[in-house]
């Protein structure tokens, strides 16, 4: 905090991490929103959004265009407008977190330049932020609209693809602010070059094994759409009673296995926590061998603890089936460790240093 009160783009530093906070938000909303399985609760959106039902005509006319969806005549047929309410909220609530992130942004980025505040070198990350942002809302809406047309489960490729637009989003809005915060300078008092590649490999498997949880979680394409691969095999080390179930290699081919196959793709997950828990170590074991900042010293710290708490939640998360609030808690342990390599990375490739 005193780095960003001495700093002369200190009102913008805290607008880009206010727009970090509302990602993360919309990130941890939209998990509960796939948890309570609400995302497909709204059939129609406009532009501006919409207001909430306020009354029992509104509420009516909403459950009237649901029970139009294929979600309802096939599967929740038996609902109520009661039973309706919760996962209307749930969706609405995401989308409205949504329009309020756009409004910050936007509106911050008005006052910013009537304030002139914005320099020359700060328009190009600005273009890139509000296209990535756009591109985000695109493909939020891409993802829905394919589990309103006919078959009533959204693509685990179309998750994936929405969850990772968002922490791409939040990657380059929280480098974007610590690059105001920390500008380089020519001093490199650290060691810390040595732990580049290892991080970088480190954060490419982080991003692999984000991209397999968004398929664990999500519905794979020619398995019964209400089942998904994280509600399958809820045991640990083993995966039923053998390590490699042969159900891991049911389809014909090592990409379908893997990619289309629920039990392959539970599969991968397990096996690549292991693989970043042992490059963890080999990180670990290599910076306590070398002179690192303060803040190296931070991102390190940070990622041990994350992927230990992280490491915990999933099997607790695999164990007792996916509940909701230890779902939510396992993808905010996502975020947070995702949070905390992009920290580090930065603190690596930046020549800032305080020892």
């Amino acid at each position: 905090m005193n780095a960003i009160s001495t700093s002369p783009n200190k009102h913008i530093i805290y607008w880009l991490f206010t727009g970090c906070f509302l990602i993360y938000i919309m990130v941890v909303v939209g998990c509960l929103t796939r948890l309570t399985h609400s995302g497909l609760s709204i059939t129609d959106w406009s532009f501006m959004g919409s207001i909430p039902p306020v009354n029992e005509q509104m509420w009516q006319e909403r459950f009237e265009k649901y029970q139009q969806s294929p979600e309802f005549q096939k599967i929740n047929f038996n609902m109520t407008i009661q039973e309706f309410k919760p996962i209307f909220l749930w969706e609405y609530i995401h989308r409205m977190i949504g329009r309020t992130m756009m409004y910050v942004f936007a509106l911050g980025f008005i006052y910013f330049l009537i304030k002139k505040k914005i320099k020359k070198d700060m328009w190009k990350s600005f273009a890139l932020l509000f296209l990535m942002g756009i591109m985000q809302a695109v493909i939020g809406w891409w993802m829905v609209y394919s589990g309103l047309q006919t078959k009533p489960a959204v693509s685990h490729y179309r998750l994936a693809t929405h969850l990772m637009s968002a922490f791409t989003l939040f990657a380059f809005t929280f480098w974007f602010a610590l690059r105001l915060l920390y500008p380089k300078t020519e001093v490199e008092a650290s060691e810390g070059k040595k732990l580049k590649l290892i991080t970088v490999l480190f954060f490419c498997l982080l991003i692999f094994q984000i991209i397999y949880g968004a398929f664990t979680a999500g519905y794979v394409e020619g398995n019964d759409a209400r089942i998904r691969p994280g509600h399958i095999f809820n045991t640990w080390p083993k995966m039923g009673d053998s390590w490699i179930p042969e159900q891991v290699n049911m389809k014909p081919t090592f990409f379908e296995n893997i990619l289309e196959n629920a039990s392959g793709i539970q599969f991968v997950h397990r096996t690549t926590a292991f693989l970043i828990v042992i490059l963890l170590c080999a990180i670990w074991y290599k910076s306590n061998k070398l002179k690192l900042t303060k803040q190296q010293n931070l991102g390190v710290t940070l990622l041990i603890y994350g992927v230990t708490v992280q490491f915990i939640l999933g099997v607790l998360t695999l164990l007792y089936q996916v509940p909701i609030i230890l779902g939510a808690l396992h993808q905010t342990g996502a975020f947070f460790l995702f949070l905390s390599c992009i920290y580090l990375l930065f603190n690596l490739f930046n020549k800032k240093a305080t020892v």
